[in-house]
């Protein structure tokens, strides 16, 4: 095997580490075999310092929900006045998203020298691993990007941290801390083959995020998978804080804006792809704690429901001594913002981008899309669709299907683990057959920026675009349509 290129740039530095394995890349997860463990990640966290155990960790793990929760939870730590990482996965533009502090990705120059700094240790763990019988892997391109956020995290004298779990939970890289909090967003089908076909067995591998003593906080509300998180929590000694009997909110609505609203500014100078707007309440032990009228950069009834969670999550900080008043909550949540999530990137066509990737969040965004371009506001919707091999997409396009009037089925470029157009279109007629109610175009293009111009040329002002499927079509695309935007 030859031996990789110093790291003297960035092109270096990110050729060494998607040299790796990369399971954001493969087309199977080995999650229940060798492939997997929390071994890896711990031998590789030791030899650096353990800089997991430097810093307050809030832990955050769920189906859907986790990265818009665990921004939340940054943005308001952060205008409580702490120094606060966010490490989440995957990156919409720039593996340096994955991490932040205070609302700012890494730099580039910092981000070499991490990576430069890895990789004597993981060299090293190479090394040891090809001598092993087992066949397992040194360390993988996940667990290096999580190193280098807890070394950047160190470096940048952070004072607590969000960590986003990249898979699952019961073995994913993140799952070597101890945490002040662990969150469990939601529970959902998505990645079955690795986490299980019954959301109780979905929720037994989030739930391995649990720690004992440790407070958990959880928007999760079906029996079957509540019940396998309150009982893992009583097993370690947890206090469980349920959404809808220990926390509560209401949700007012969302707003979004129009192309002379986002013109014009005024409180869309703020919340320039819109905001949604909910209450919040829950009684503690010395009294109500409750908060109306919060307004989150986020739209959707869906984040209104992650944004309680993290208010619910702040409030086990504030009841450790962390503290974080009202004000810092309202501007917190205000500024939080995650790309990719049923994000208004252009005006005049309205253009959509979401990372949607299996039912629930396909479920998601078809409300946000009712809710904010109405079929009575809207001329005509146009879909841009893309999926993973390994995602149930007749699932997700059989909504769909019924919400659009022209369907253009591509495939992204970034990832080998894109389904082929010809093969969405076989499933897309397959449902459209067996529906009286789906009338839509359906159209294949081999690339998603031949998509992108076919549904760009034929959108007039008034149209809707929504690009969905998979968090990789969204990364391909929102690019390219920003840089549009901004050369219009």
């Amino acid at each position: 095997m030859p031996h990789p290129p110093d790291i003297v740039d960035h092109e270096s530095a990110l050729a060494y580490l998607f040299g790796r394995i990369d399971y954001e890349r493969a087309d199977k997860i080995p999650y229940r075999s060798r492939g997997l463990s929390m071994e890896r990640m711990r031998q590789l966290a030791a030899r650096l310092g353990d800089p997991q155990q430097r810093f307050p960790i809030v832990h955050v793990a769920g189906t859907k929900g986790k990265g818009s929760t665990s921004a939340m939870i940054a943005a308001v730590l952060t205008a409580a006045g702490y120094r606060t990482g966010l490490y989440t996965s995957p990156h919409v533009e720039c593996v340096e998203e994955r991490m932040q502090i205070d609302g700012r990705r890494c730099g580039g120059d910092e981000f070499i020298e991490l990576i430069r700094q890895l990789r004597p240790t993981v060299d090293a763990l190479d090394g040891e691993y090809a001598t092993r019988r087992d066949g397992k892997p040194g360390p993988t391109y996940f667990e290096i990007t999580t190193a280098a956020a807890l070394l950047h995290f160190v470096r940048g004298q952070v004072e607590i941290a969000v960590l986003e779990v990249g898979l699952g939970g019961r073995l994913d890289s993140t799952n070597i801390c101890r945490p002040e909090v662990a969150v469990i967003t939601s529970i959902s089908f998505d990645h079955m083959r690795q986490l299980g076909n019954t959301l109780a067995a979905i929720a037994g591998e989030k739930a391995g995020i649990i720690k004992a003593g440790v407070p958990v906080v959880t928007g999760v509300t079906e029996p079957e998978p509540l019940d396998v998180i309150q009982q893992t929590a009583s097993r370690q000694g947890c206090d469980c804080f349920v959404a809808g009997r220990d926390f509560h909110y209401r949700y007012r609505g969302a707003h979004a804006p129009s192309a002379d609203e986002a013109a014009e500014g005024g409180a869309f100078a703020t919340w320039p792809h819109g905001w949604a707007e909910l209450d919040y309440w829950e009684d503690t032990a010395a009294a109500r704690y409750e908060l109306d009228h919060l307004r989150i950069g986020l739209l959707g009834r869906h984040q209104a429901a992650n944004a309680a969670v993290a208010l619910a999550t702040l409030s086990r900080l504030r009841e450790q001594g962390w503290r974080v008043d009202e004000p810092a909550v309202r501007q917190g949540l205000a500024r939080a913002q995650m790309p990719a999530r049923a994000e208004i990137v252009h005006q005049r066509p309205t253009v959509i981008v979401d990372a949607a990737h299996n039912v629930a969040s396909v479920g998601a965004l078809i409300d946000v899309i009712r809710e904010t371009c109405p079929r009575a506001a809207t001329a005509r919707r146009i879909l841009v669709f893309a999926a993973s091999q390994d995602k149930d997409a007749a699932a997700m396009l059989r909504p769909l299907l019924a919400e659009f009037d022209v369907v253009i089925l591509t495939r992204f470029e970034n990832n080998p683990r894109a389904a082929e157009p010809r093969r969405l279109l076989h499933t897309a007629q397959r449902i459209a057959a067996g529906d009286d109610g789906i009338s839509c175009r359906l159209i294949t293009q081999e690339s998603s920026a031949a998509a992108w111009d076919v549904a760009r040329s034929m959108a007039a002002a008034e149209d809707l675009i929504c690009v969905a499927g998979s968090f990789f079509l969204a990364s391909e695309l929102r690019s390219v349509i920003q840089q549009e935007s901004l050369g219009s």
